[in-house]
């Protein structure tokens, strides 16, 4: 007889899990024989620590060899999957399941699941008799059970197999049992009060005494094989019967619920039958480590395709090989890249793609942004994604951490930040530089820049002007801080300093740094201004910032001032009075008490252009006014325009119409142009509209 699995799964981290399944076993190992695995593949060894076990862990696993471990630990057997973050890379996923297929026989076995559900974790996953959800009565955790709830129930888990235990960790209750019930959709098992509570010791045991009730029933495995037509009858039976969401609904919880999820679909089931079956085959956290390895890549989607094939030749959904290709290529893509992400990925036309959650997938086409029809099958998967992005750089996002900028090999920078942060759950943002990256050529094509206006840009980089790129969020500035980078010199030295690497130059004499966030110790972190001032002693012709957000703004003045000449940035503002403000707002932050007017002449007399873009209410974007900084008067940073551009209205199809204009002053930089012998046509930019009035 198979031993009933209760798979606990913490809905956030911090919930207590590993307490509450080491308290159970503790409770229940006299009366019956208890399993405790640690399916943490993660290395954080909570099992081993709060039973004390670790030296009986270590011992069993040096005599076997294995890189699961088991030893009998105050009565109960204890299973630890990984001692350690690097071992868990090593771990044969026929090894878990062959472990897995062994826990037979009469007693209970608990499971601490750590998510999202890795491939290692499946084999235990897909045995589990009931899920138990542990959660804080909190908003926040009620917030996040519901998440959870809703991913396992898209996983083809009936309601009837998950419950909730509420773990308190104070007194502090602000939901009631009912109102969570009605909320999250599930009923409550247990209410535990705070360890060390005179009343946990006995809602313990109740608990106890309830998971001895429940005997072994399906697993999921074999709801998974079983006929798809029956799961979505059987969950459509619950929700009428007013299983899920049924009652009236407490003002404290009301704001929190979200509609239900739509059901699995065959398809869905199918794709789910699929990965099950490349879990038992191949290890997926290894393939994982293969991205840039071409040859192991196609390797591994030719194994992927094949097992994919043998299933879906015989499945009545895939009635064509139209379909059967179309399924094959999205198991593929879950399976190594970034799933339904990975065909925007390859459109030319899509800037920016926007992650709301599992369900909400936008994209940005010429400017416009719009709502796709493609989700992820569950939110585990989005962090898979998400975990496969940043996991090469070195980089890490958790509770503790819930928020993470990267880059993928292409330079598109990534920004993502999950729950408790996100209420929405996981969200994911991608703004694409695509496979070829736009050059003035493109530009000019596009209308974001002029001739005229380009070249006089060209000379200002070339005789070294100290040029700030300014612009909202997504107005083009890093894009047109490339395209400019083009005039460096080819003999110079050129430093990069960015947050996370995209600026791609083509000079042969280039340092690229990227700064880097805390370890798990919360230290060794390198900041953007520890790389600034690092920048300084490697002798550098040039240092490109590719965004000054903070107090490497101070570091970046000092060097403009003190002959690293020619050097780039960009800031975030509305406008180039805006951008000098800002400046000055970073310096602040540096923590040195210094005079306003002190940091004003450091910005006159560092800064020589102010480079401003925009995005139009059509999507289009442009270099809107290029400003010279002329020096001070009293207490104020004066500027001049010389070009800008003014909008005369929108046409029939909703774009922006105007032109642009030359202010009419002669520019200062002439003279810088004069002596760095710079070939320039003064002449050049009063073929542009001469403006009405220069202010």
């Amino acid at each position: 007889m198979n031993a009933p699995f209760f798979a606990f799964i913490g809905a956030k981290g911090g919930a207590g899990t590993s307490t509450l399944c080491v308290e159970l076993a503790k409770a229940m190992h006299d009366e019956t024989n208890v399993v405790l695995v640690d399916a943490d593949f993660s290395g954080r060894r909570s099992a081993a620590i709060l039973t004390d076990g670790v030296r009986y862990l270590d011992a069993a696993r040096s005599e076997h060899g294995r890189h699961i471990a088991q030893a009998r630990v105050s009565g109960t057997t204890l299973v630890e999957m990984a001692d350690s973050y690097e071992s868990s890379f090593t771990v044969n996923l026929a090894e878990v399941e062959e472990f897995a297929a062994s826990l037979r026989g009469p007693g209970i076995v608990l499971v601490d699941v750590p998510l999202p559900f890795s491939a290692t974790v499946r084999p235990f996953v897909v045995r589990a008799t009931r899920f138990i959800v542990v959660t804080e009565p909190t908003l926040l955790g009620v917030t996040a059970a519901r998440t959870l709830v809703n991913e396992l129930r898209r996983f083809g888990i009936p309601p009837a197999r998950i419950a909730l235990v509420l773990a308190s960790r104070s007194n502090n209750v602000t939901a009631a049992r009912g109102e969570i019930e009605r909320s999250v959709g599930v009923p409550v098992l247990a209410e535990l009060p705070a360890l060390g509570d005179r009343g946990f010791s006995r809602a313990l045991s109740q608990l106890a005494r309830d998971l001895r009730t429940i005997a072994p029933e399906t697993t999921l495995a074999g709801l998974l094989a079983s006929d798809s037509g029956q799961i979505r009858d059987r969950r459509v039976h619950r929700r009428d019967a007013g299983a899920i969401g049924s009652g009236p609904t407490s003002p404290s919880i009301g704001p929190l619920i979200a509609s239900t999820p739509p059901p699995m679909t065959p398809r869905d089931l199918l794709k789910a039958q699929i990965h099950e079956a490349l879990a038992k085959n191949i290890d997926l956290v290894d393939a994982s480590k293969a991205q840039g390895d071409v040859a192991k890549l196609a390797e591994l989607r030719a194994k992927i395709g094949q097992i994919a094939q043998e299933i879906l030749v015989r499945s009545p959904i895939a009635d064509s090989a139209e379909a059967i290709a179309q399924i094959k290529l999205e198991i593929i893509n879950e399976a190594l890249g970034l799933g339904p992400l990975e065909e925007f990925m390859h459109e030319p036309d899509v800037t920016e793609i926007m992650v709301n959650g599992a369900d909400e997938i936008y994209v940005e086409v010429a400017g416009i942004i719009q709502k796709t029809t493609k989700r992820f099958p569950n939110e585990a998967q989005l962090r898979l994604v998400i975990e496969r992005i940043i996991a090469p750089l070195g980089r890490r996002v958790d509770e503790a951490a819930p928020m993470v900028d990267a880059r993928l090999p292409d330079g598109s920078r990534v920004n993502a930040i999950i729950e408790p942060v996100s209420l929405n759950g996981p969200t994911l943002t991608i703004r694409r530089f695509g496979n070829r990256r736009l050059t003035a050529e493109d530009l000019l094509e596009k209308g974001s820049v002029t001739p005229e206006i380009l070249d006089f840009l060209r000379a200002c980089v070339e005789s070294r002007l100290n040029m700030v790129i300014s612009g909202g969020t997504g107005s083009g500035k890093t894009t047109f801080l490339n395209i400019l980078s083009a005039y460096l010199p080819q003999r110079e030295r050129i430093i990069t300093v960015e947050d996370a690497a995209e600026l791609l130059l083509n000079q042969p004499h280039v340092v690229r740094l990227e700064s880097r966030p805390p370890n798990l110790e919360g230290t060794g972190q390198i900041t953007i201004r520890d790389l600034v001032r690092n920048a300084l002693r490697m002798r550098p012709d040039r240092i490109v910032v590719g965004e000054a957000r903070g107090a490497e703004a101070l570091d970046m003045l000092q060097a403009m001032n003190t002959g690293h000449d020619g050097s780039l940035t960009t800031v975030h503002a509305n406008s180039a009075r805006d951008a000098l403000s800002r400046i000055e707002t970073m310096v602040l932050m540096s923590g040195f008490d210094l005079p306003v007017r002190a940091i004003r002449e450091q910005v006159s007399s560092a800064i020589d252009l102010v480079v401003q873009t925009a995005r139009l209410r059509d999507g289009s974007r442009k270099v809107v006014s290029v400003s010279e900084i002329v020096g001070m008067e009293g207490e104020t940073v004066t500027m001049q325009d010389v070009v800008r551009f003014q909008q005369h209205g929108i046409d029939e199809q909703n774009r922006v119409v105007g032109a642009y204009e030359y202010t009419g002053v002669q520019p200062m930089a002439l003279q810088r142009f004069a002596e760095y012998g710079v070939v320039y046509d003064h002449r050049k930019l009063s073929a542009l509209t001469l403006a009405a009035r220069a202010w």
